[in-house]
C-alpha cells in the first residue's frame, strides 16, 4: 500500500492478488521490491491471459 506503513508494521508476509487471486508472496523484502517497481509486470501478465 504505502511505504510509510512499512514504517511502522513491520509485515510477515505480503501477497500480490490479480484478479481476486494470489499471484506472488514473499516478505517484507516484496513489499520494498513492489515500492520500487510497482504492480506494471502482474497486471500486464493478466491481461494477457486469455
Amino acid at each position: 500500500h504505502y511505504q510509510r506503513l512499512l514504517e511502522y508494521v513491520v509485515p510477515d508476509h505480503v501477497h500480490v492478488l490479480v484478479g481476486g487471486r494470489i499471484v506472488l508472496s514473499g516478505d517484507r523484502k516484496l513489499a520494498l521490491e513492489l515500492e520500487e517497481t510497482g504492480y506494471d509486470r502482474f497486471v500486464k501478465a493478466q491481461q494477457a491471459q486469455p
